[in-house]
Parts: structure tokens; C-alpha cells; sequence
């Protein structure tokens, strides 16, 4: 990520939107209406307690990629029972680049957790996501996107 800091350190996880933060307002004409909403909600990136909408510590849950030609495709985070209300499903179009890195090194959590994420104006309009899990890297490019909390069963 460009802006957003996720990385392990000897005592556990470091993460810091705050450069994110600061460059947001800058991108607002650049990023697709729903990447914007999603990016810009004042939840997304307030890891304080009681704030349900933070994506920090969601765990992903489900992936489906289009089979045909249409470029859709649907990540679900279910909620972490000791922070979220409700689950987050995000859901591409015209998606043009969809990838998952894993570093395979903690063996010990049994699933993924999000450390943060940070949304980019993509280099031919749209925009590049990039979720940073606790073993793993998404990246998504697409022509927007649409970001809806509640039930992802």
C-alpha cells in the first residue's frame, strides 16, 4: 500500500491510516462514486471501541469470482465477535485484476483477519483495493465498487 502502514513488528501488529487520511480529500474527484462513499466514511478507518464499521480485524469469509465475462466479483468479511455488529460484503465491477499473496508464515491464527486497506485511483480511471490480512495481500483492480455492512450468509 501506498499510504497505509500494516506490518509485523516483534510485539505484534502495526497498522497507521493516518497518511491515507490526510491524502483522501485530495482523491475524491479521482475515485468512482462507491469506492469514495466507502473510503470517506468516518467509521472505516476509527479503530476505537464501539465503532462496528472499522474494517480493522474482520475476518474474510467467502470469495466468488464471476465465471463468465461480466468482471464481478464479491469478497465477504464475516464479524469479529468481540468488535463488529455485522458483517462487511464488498462487492466489484469491472474488475480487470483480482490477486491474493500469501506469506504463509502464522500458523497459529486459523483465519484472516484485515489490518487495514487503502483505495486508489486506478492508472486508466477505476481504482486498485488493497486489503492488508494478517497472512496475506488482496488486491483488486476494477471500475468501482460497493461496500454493504449487515448479514454476508
Amino acid at each position: 500500500m501506498k499510504y497505509v502502514t500494516a506490518v509485523w513488528e516483534s510485539d505484534g501488529f502495526y497498522v497507521d491510516p493516518r497518511a491515507y487520511l490526510a491524502e483522501l480529500p485530495k482523491l475524491r474527484d479521482q475515485l468512482p462514486a462507491g469506492a469514495w462513499v466507502f473510503a470517506s466514511d468516518p467509521a472505516h478507518y476509527d479503530m476505537g471501541r464501539g465503532n462496528s464499521h472499522c474494517v480493522k480485524d474482520l475476518e474474510l469469509s467467502g470469495i466468488q469470482v464471476a465465471t463468465d465475462k461480466s468482471g464481478g466479483l464479491t469478497l465477504d468479511f464475516a464479524p469479529n465477535q468481540w468488535k463488529h455488529d455485522s458483517g462487511l460484503r464488498v462487492t466489484y465491477s469491472g474488475v480487470t485484476h483480482f490477486s491474493i499473496d500469501y506469506e504463509h508464515s502464522i500458523d497459529w491464527m486459523p483465519v484472516d483477519t484485515v489490518l487495514l486497506d487503502e483505495i486508489l485511483p486506478g492508472e486508466n480511471g477505476g481504482c486498485v483495493h488493497e486489503i492488508a490480512l494478517t497472512d496475506a495481500n488482496i488486491t483488486v483492480r476494477c471500475q468501482d465498487l460497493e461496500a454493504v455492512w449487515g448479514d454476508t450468509s
